[in-house]
């Protein structure tokens, strides 16, 4: 069968890799929502902690360096603990928890790192 070779206005979904218009919100064939724009499908992405993989050996060296400020929880993409780290940070709980978390990071394989942080996609690429 040959493959339909996508037109100007048209674009590949990126599930699935049908070719669907440009201006298409969700994909006809697997029904899966696409990204308007690159910009806005990274921030929504690591958001929802469905973006890039995130690199374990950074997050736990932010941990263990920076976890009073609870720096690698925004890299995480979990701004809500990060926020509860910086209004905790005079108390040193959130350094002794980042010193914690940081080793359990760098001890942790990676693709259950991936599975945990970056969304189940990245465990399988």
């Amino acid at each position: 069968m040959a493959e339909r070779v996508k037109a100007q206005d048209e674009k590949f979904c990126h599930e699935c890799g049908e070719v669907i218009r440009a201006r298409a919100e969700i994909c006809p064939k697997c029904g899966v929502r696409q990204p308007m724009m690159k910009g806005i499908e990274t921030i929504a992405g690591n958001i929802l902690g469905q973006g890039e993989p995130r690199s374990r050996v950074l997050a736990g060296v932010l941990a263990i360096l920076l976890g009073t400020f609870g720096l690698h929880k925004f890299y995480l993409g979990q701004p809500g603990w990060g926020i509860a780290y910086l209004l905790l940070c005079w108390t040193f709980i959130p350094a002794i928890v980042g010193l914690i978390e940081g080793l359990l990071y760098l001890t942790m394989s990676d693709e259950g790192f991936q599975t945990r942080y970056s969304g189940p996609a990245w465990s399988k690429r």
